[in-house]
């Protein structure tokens, strides 16, 4: 077997420049036959054998330095002369072409001396060919041009910002080379050119916005923004790299948005109280896109939103107010129409501008939160001394009940109640608005005045939804207590029809009800008529055969009597409550009885005596004479049955002077806010076990106050009482640290 000739460092390195010429000829458009395959394995097989011989004669580190060599003396005696004698956007031609000639020069010798890469490189670790070929370029020619390279390339993008046609393929090659020289890395691009690009755009737009501001209107403004911001996007996507974008656009928003913010959303005829006022959607939803990107841009909007609006619920307000004030020497339904049209009022101005919420601004919580702040005058202040909660709650007992103020269709009675729901979102004491609903709720029930069991059943469910099981639990347990009552009213009937020998004498009917479920109303110990006592006790032996170990308590308050009264005209039919009755009753075995015997004798305290006697003697219909004959009742007054007393109708509803609950209501309130609390505190307890002071406050406001803002000293009070229940007690070594008691 012969041995292989050695090759000798001059011998080989000649043989390669031959092959290293013919590729420079072929790169600078010289005549020149491409490479062989034949040629390609001549040169690969000289390198890999003079890497491959025995020391002294592998000259493996003398061809890597070779190899940078040929880069270093070909860019030194071609690529940059002819780099230096072009400018602007021919240098940027040449400076593509020389880019893109290099990477092909760095891929074919990279092949020719593969053998290197895969032993002598790997083995030294030493920078790999590729590599070595590519920073042979950075160092001399990038490092040369970049500066002039970046300007003429700022220059490019200022002319087409003016509106010139430019070569944005040219751009986009040139910019890749910024890219592609970092090897990976992005700081040649973003040292060298996005940081004075971004800083150039910045003083454009500055000097852009200064002008368009005190020419331009907001929406104007606005287009032209939204335009160069468009533009700018665009300019991205076809030549500067995908990372710029975000910093570009921020240079520009900051300049055209948030440099002249206030200016431009407070402009006198065209800012955003002049579009809210001449309902200008377009631009409003521009207005928000726009300022969405720019940092607490929507903050200032929401704001101005917040500004526009609440002037208007102000208004309304005040109007209301001042309405109240001239109705007070008026009749109640007059007032109660006020009222009625108030809340409508209120409505209507929610539904103006809930669509600007919903559409303009995207559903967006600031502006929700901003309509919210907006109404709270009404929601939280209320009117002439109704609370908002109160009003709401009778403005839907308006539309619910029959014969009431609103004459409306389903559909509209639906649409109503979904936005009374919204506007009792708003409310800061829920509560309060629950307790004077089911007190109306339960007037409906109790007298058959609902209008449709179908609406109230809607509300109801509306109301679960927007707040929660608890917050209409009692209301749906009223509801299914009716259903229940009227089934029981069934049996009765059936019971008295079985049972021949049993009879309650007249015509009874009972409404039994659920403790728990109903507000609470007064009981005493109505002394009945012995009529009515016979039909108490005949109810209570058939309630006794139905269900056992329940105690039925008789809420005579609620009680309504159809009696006849003969009077010397006619005899007529009244309509009067159960204590109306018992006392007109009295009169039966009485011609005249002072104030204090029919006090003694219904066994009732005074004001309720004092609202009775004032219905049947003061009142529209007078069935009693009242001795003296003034306008109120004191105990020294007499009183007669009123035998001439007449009516064209023979069929008259005598009705007790309306009692004012608000004051009830709000104890109720109170109560259920305790319980509430109570419930809030051992939910947290149970759950940590051990928890300071200030925690258990923090998290028991947080838990409560979707529904009211509870009270700090409240909640110290139900901490307290739970420590006295022995739910929770303090740590002995820490006053202020509280641990549950399973």
């Amino acid at each position: 077997m012969n041995k292989q000739k050695i090759i000798y460092l001059n011998q080989g390195w000649d043989f390669m420049q031959k092959g290293i010429t013919k590729l420079k000829n072929i790169l600078e458009g010289l005549p020149e036959p491409q490479f062989s395959s034949e040629d390609y394995m001549m040169l690969y097989v000289t390198i890999y054998r003079m890497c491959t011989q025995k020391p002294p004669h592998d000259y493996s580190q003398q061809l890597y330095d070779k190899y940078r060599e040929s880069f270093e003396e070909y860019i030194t005696s071609t690529v940059l002369p002819s780099l230096r004698e072009k400018h602007d956007e021919f240098m940027l031609r040449e400076l593509v072409r020389r880019w893109s000639n290099h990477k092909i020069m760095v891929r074919w010798l990279s092949r020719f001396f593969h053998h290197l890469d895969r032993y002598f490189i790997a083995r030294q670790t030493l920078p790999p060919l590729y590599d070595v070929g590519l920073a042979c370029f950075r160092d001399l020619v990038y490092r040369e041009v970049n500066g002039k390279v970046r300007d003429a390339v700022i220059f490019l993008i200022y002319q087409e910002r003016e509106g010139r046609q430019i070569d944005r393929a040219l751009l986009k090659n040139v910019l890749d080379i910024f890219v592609e020289i970092g090897m990976g890395q992005m700081e040649y691009y973003e040292n060298d050119f996005e940081s004075s690009m971004l800083k150039d755009t910045a003083a454009y737009y500055s000097s852009k916005a200064s002008n368009w501001i005190l020419e331009d209107s907001c929406p104007d403004y606005m287009l032209k923004a939204e335009e160069c911001l468009k533009r700018e996007k665009d300019r991205v996507s076809h030549y500067l790299h995908v990372s710029s974008e975000q910093k570009l656009l921020e240079e520009v928003q900051h300049e055209l948005l948030s440099v002249y913010a206030t200016q431009l959303l407070e402009k006198e005829c065209s800012g955003c109280h002049a579009l809210l006022r001449d309902d200008k959607v377009d631009d409003l939803s521009r207005m928000y896109r726009l300022f969405s990107k720019i940092p607490r841009g929507l903050d200032r909007v929401s704001s101005m939103f917040k500004q526009h609006v609440a002037p208007e619920v102000t208004t309304l307000v005040k109007q209301a107010e001042d309405a109240a004030s001239n109705k007070k020497a008026e009749k109640r339904d007059m007032v109660g129409l006020q009222e009625q049209v108030f809340i409508r009022k209120v409505i209507e101005l929610h539904d103006k501008y809930l669509p600007y919420v919903n559409d303009c601004f995207n559903n967006h919580t600031l502006f929700h939160k901003a309509l919210k702040e907006a109404f709270e005058i009404f929601c939280n202040k209320g009117v002439s001394g109704s609370s908002s909660a109160e009003l709401l709650a009778t403005f839907c007992d308006n539309i619910l009940k029959k014969g009431g103020i609103e004459k409306l269709s389903d559909e509209a009675i639906e649409d109503t109640l979904e936005k009374v729901v919204k506007l009792v979102a708003y409310i800061s004491d829920k509560y309060l608005f629950a307790e004077f609903y089911r007190r109306k709720l339960a007037w409906r029930l109790l007298l058959d005045k609902s209008a449709n069991d179908e609406h109230e059943r809607s509300i109801l469910t509306k109301l679960k939804q927007q707040f929660g099981g608890q917050f209409t639990s009692k209301m749906k347990g009223m509801v299914t207590d009716l259903t229940l009552a009227k089934e029981n009213q069934s049996f009765f009937k059936e019971y008295l029809s079985n049972n021949s020998n049993v009879s309650p004498g007249i015509g009874l009917t009972v409404t039994v009800l659920t403790t728990g479920f109903w507000p609470s109303y007064k009981s005493f110990d109505l002394n009945l008529p012995a009529e009515m006592v016979k039909c108490v006790e005949v109810f209570r032996e058939f309630y006794q055969t139905k269900i056992k170990h329940k105690n039925l308590k008789w809420i005579y308050s609620l009680g309504t009597c159809n009696i006849n009264g003969k009077f010397e005209a006619k005899t007529m039919e009244l309509i009067v409550t159960t204590y109306q009755a018992s006392a007109l009753l009295l009169f039966n075995s009485s011609d005249r009885l002072s104030y204090q015997e029919i006090m003694s004798q219904l066994n009732l305290p005074d004001n309720d005596v004092v609202r009775l006697l004032h219905s049947l003697s003061c009142a529209k219909y007078k069935i009693l004479i009242k001795e003296p004959n003034t306008k109120t009742i004191s105990p020294s007054d007499y009183f007669e049955f009123n035998s001439k007393f007449t009516d064209k109708m023979r069929r008259i509803k005598i009705s007790l002077p309306p009692v004012d609950e608000k004051k009830k209501v709000i104890e109720e309130v109170d109560m259920d806010r305790r319980y509430a609390i109570d419930a809030s505190i051992v939910r947290i307890m149970k759950s940590r076990k051990v928890l300071g002071y200030q925690q258990l406050v923090m998290e028991c406001v947080e838990q409560l106050g979707h529904m009211f803002k509870p009270d700090v000293k409240a909640i110290k009070k139900r901490i307290e009482d739970l420590i006295t229940r022995e739910y929770l007690e303090r740590d002995k070594g820490n006053a202020n640290l509280f641990r549950y008691l399973a």
